[in-house]
């Protein structure tokens, strides 16, 4: 059964609840969770405090969202610790790293092949013909979105050194790794390219892409690329270049590289609009009455597809070793999400109509965190409160 038959079966027997108000001044979370947060939830705390503790994290926000309704949002530990330390709140921005894959890029795509603009099925070098050199003509928009492309992971940070024509030229003229199709690999330069496309299709640059036709109509306040003013102060800090600290500045060498714009990294967002945009998907598309999505879309974007060594969804990950942030509890195949390099993590799971958001900033002060425990941790505290193991038994001996 698919996704979207499950979401219907669901939705037909219930009805979906009214998204709560956050309510109360930015940084009022933990009273606010304390007195919303369902009973069961209260494990979260200790698995976020233990990940501080151990010095994984300085700090984290998590926000959970079942049937429609935001209910977990809670800020802990530290914004910064360096040059001082200050304390975090629930409205801080971070850099989303990866999750620009699946939240920007992956969904200008889609939003593109709905209007007919690209096709999934067509090689990357009909847009931009360039890029058939080296064997790459056969290389096509799902492949790019699968990570089946035969594509590097991530070509020399020194390809970018001569501004953003000259690095989507060596792009155009790298050499395949492995035969299209025959390898999974995650692969930035494939984000870099599909980045690339939406800004030739759509004739405008992808910031203001991204920007007019999914973070405005989701109301998403405070995701976008290259913040400044108000959301450039909300930002939570990374390392450090030199003397400077990197807050509101994209950590990713390569996107930074860029101007601070590409399809693998480069978004800033909150907890708070990452529920708006969780909460669009699970209901195949649409948010307040606005439809970002056709249903149909919506299914063609997360359905499972088979790749080597496990599943893929179009932009997101289902079932391969990057799928910490799904826990031990979960099924394999049956949810979807994503990961970022800084620590931030995007879990949705359908079936039982949640997911589940963690942003934090594991590379402050100096690159040594890890999130990847937390992550799983927080899946599992999630799946103990929903009632959900769906682990395999042992087999008999």
């Amino acid at each position: 059964m698919t996704w979207g038959c499950r979401w219907a079966l669901e939705s037909a027997g219930m009805a979906m609840l009214m998204f709560v108000g956050l309510g109360g001044a930015p940084g009022a979370s933990s009273a606010w969770a304390q007195t919303q947060s369902p009973q069961g939830l209260s494990a979260i705390a200790s698995v976020v405090q233990s990940a501080i503790d151990r010095g994984e994290v300085p700090g984290a926000v998590v926000l959970i969202v079942h049937r429609d309704t935001v209910v977990y949002r809670r800020a802990f530990g530290a914004r910064s610790l360096r040059p001082e330390k200050n304390d975090l709140t629930v409205d801080a921005i971070f850099d989303l790293a990866s999750l620009t894959k699946p939240i920007a890029t992956a969904t200008a795509v889609m939003l593109l092949v709905e209007r007919g603009q690209l096709r999934l099925e067509d090689p990357v070098a009909k847009y931009w013909p360039a890029f058939a050199a080296q064997g790459k003509d056969k290389i096509t928009i799902d492949h790019l979105l699968l990570h089946t492309s035969g594509l590097t992971a991530d070509n020399p940070l020194a390809d970018y050194q001569w501004g953003k024509a000259a690095a989507l030229q060596r792009i155009a003229e790298l050499k395949l790794e492995a035969p299209v199709g025959n390898r999974f690999r995650y692969s930035d330069v494939g984000f870099v390219v599909l980045g690339e496309l939406v800004e030739r299709q759509a004739k405008m640059p992808l910031e203001r892409f991204v920007a007019e036709n999914l973070f405005q109509p989701l109301k998403m306040t405070a995701t976008g690329y290259l913040p400044d003013g108000e959301r450039r102060s909300r930002c939570v800090p990374t390392t450090r270049i030199g003397d400077r600290w990197l807050i509101g500045e994209v950590h990713d060498p390569r996107a930074r590289a860029l101007g601070g714009v590409a399809g693998h990294a480069g978004l800033f967002g909150s907890a708070d609009d990452l529920a708006r945009f969780a909460r669009m998907l699970l209901r195949q598309g649409e948010l307040d009455g606005v439809r970002l999505l056709q249903a149909d879309t919506v299914r063609r974007f997360l359905e499972p597809i088979a790749v080597p060594g496990g599943k893929r969804a179009r932009g997101w990950d289902v079932d391969t070793a990057f799928s910490s942030p799904r826990g031990d509890r979960f099924a394999p195949g049956e949810s979807f999400g994503h990961t970022g390099f800084t620590g931030t993590s995007l879990w949705i799971a359908p079936k039982h109509q949640c997911a589940w958001i963690l942003l934090t900033s594991r590379v402050h002060p100096e690159g040594k965190g890890n999130a990847t425990r937390l992550r799983r941790e927080l899946a599992n505290a999630v799946a103990q409160w929903l009632g959900v193991d769906e682990r395999m038994p042992p087999s008999p001996p």
